[in-house]
């Protein structure tokens, strides 16, 4: 029986570029898990897109029912609009975030997605957690390199 997860999301940078992080929380039934990390210098783009990928990548079971929320018209609009299965058919020539995007191809076909865009700062509980996950993880100290941004 497959299960039905939330996936919420958020990603953020201080400086586009600048140090930047990612949260994401993921809900199922009576289970809940929050992940987050920041790097030393990134995108916001790149960190909403990270956090969708870790929150797919959680997902111990494949065939799961998941609802996927962003406040990112990037990735939401990438994805349910189909753009990015026709970058991957141009090699994601001039395309940015080519590493992230092929990371997200591999696990986005192991479930059941459907993205749903919200607003930002819309006091939607588990967006402003998310929020506040990707803000506090790029203060961090000692924050890794993004190896993936070719800024």
């Amino acid at each position: 029986m497959s299960q039905n997860i939330i996936i919420y999301t958020d990603g953020a940078a201080r400086g586009n570029p600048g140090p930047g992080g990612y949260g994401t929380v993921l809900l199922s039934g009576k289970h809940r898990k929050e992940l987050s990390a920041g790097f030393k210098h990134t995108t916001n783009n790149r960190m909403e897109l990270l956090a969708v990928i870790i929150g797919l990548e959680a997902l111990k079971n494949t065939g799961s029912n998941v609802t996927v929320y962003s406040d990112s018209k990037y990735v939401v609009d990438s994805v349910e609009k189909r753009w990015v299965f026709n970058w991957e058919k141009k090699s994601f020539k001039g395309k940015k975030n080519p590493d992230l995007w092929q990371r997200f191809l591999k696990v986005y076909p192991k479930h059941n997605i459907k993205f749903i865009w919200i607003k930002g700062h819309a006091n939607i509980p588990e967006n402003e957690r998310c929020d506040q996950l990707a803000v506090e993880a790029s203060f961090l100290p000692n924050l890794p390199d993004d190896i993936g941004y070719t800024g």
